[in-house]
């Protein structure tokens, strides 16, 4: 009996991540399955900027690939792979509070409050971080509810 328990568990667990990964797989901001345009997550925390990473540094978090600088990062990454990750899936962080809309981002384009990293959409006209620091409180509040809603 407590085999039989022991692999319906276990296939309950594994059909969890399972819909975990399609779910973010789906919602996250990927190209080809490939996270923050291939940037190392790791790096906006430990370096303060944005810094491509290598494929040969690839590590895979619940179906999201990311790319790291250095195996150092990428073993920092696995150890607690949440704590890196970016916001809303990686989706512009303004938009997701200003219009609850998913928007490519400029991956130099960011900002780390409270250990996130919040990333934004910037072209030659416009900077989103500037707008998302004139009123962030409300922006994240927003952005918070307007994610939980899209990823569920």
């Amino acid at each position: 009996m407590k085999k039989y328990l022991s692999i319906i568990i276990f296939s309950l667990i594994t059909l969890s991540s399972f819909a975990q990964a399609s779910l973010r797989e789906k919602q996250f901001n990927l190209e080809n399955g490939l996270a923050i345009q291939g940037y190392d997550p790791v790096a906006y925390f430990t370096q303060n900027k944005a810094i491509k990473g290598d494929k040969k540094f690839a590590a895979k978090a619940e179906g999201v690939t990311y790319y790291f600088s250095s195996a150092a990062n990428k073993d920092l990454f696995i150890k607690d792979y949440k704590k890196y990750e970016p916001q809303y899936g990686g989706w512009c962080a303004y938009a997701m509070g200003a219009t609850n809309e998913k928007v490519e981002i400029d991956p130099e384009t960011f900002k780390i409050v409270n250990g996130k990293l919040y990333l934004f959409y910037h072209s030659f006209v416009n900077n989103t971080l500037t707008k998302w620091n004139k009123n962030e409180t409300v922006l994240k509040n927003n952005a918070d509810k307007n994610w939980s809603l899209i990823y569920k």
